[in-house]
């Protein structure tokens, strides 16, 4: 079966870290380009961090700079989100999304049509 899983969601309080896992079955993750996306409650969906499939340059949106971080394991067939110093407006359901190849650059990451797409894994920070 073809699929993305993510996991590694939980409720953490302010400061604190969770590392997010996307884990790919049914296809090989080192030929697409992986994004992390989440959506906030009353919000719209926003890109938040991604790498490349041909050579794992990443991209992180502003508001995530210095504390999240975006990795790869090929051998796990997995794509990874370090989430550090975590703070309340972090918190949304998380999903991550995988294309073949890249997007085009006119395109960017945030706009572009994904082939797979997981099911979502909340994170809730809270004290």
């Amino acid at each position: 079966q073809v699929q993305l899983a993510e996991s590694g969601g939980g409720l953490v309080q302010p400061g604190g870290s969770l590392r997010l896992s996307c884990e790919a079955s049914g296809f090989n993750l080192i030929y697409y380009s992986v994004a992390w996306f989440r959506q906030a409650p009353g919000k719209e969906r926003e890109g938040v961090s991604c790498i490349t499939s041909s050579d794992d340059k990443t991209l992180y949106v502003d508001s995530v700079k210095g504390r999240f971080t975006i990795s790869r394991d090929s051998a796990k067939n997995t794509v990874y989100l370090q989430m550090n110093s975590l703070k309340p407006e972090d918190t949304a359901v998380y999903y991550c999304a995988a294309v073949f190849g890249t997007w085009p650059s006119q395109i960017g990451p945030w706009r572009y049509s994904y082939d797979f797409w997981g099911q979502g894994t909340q994170v809730t920070v809270s004290s």
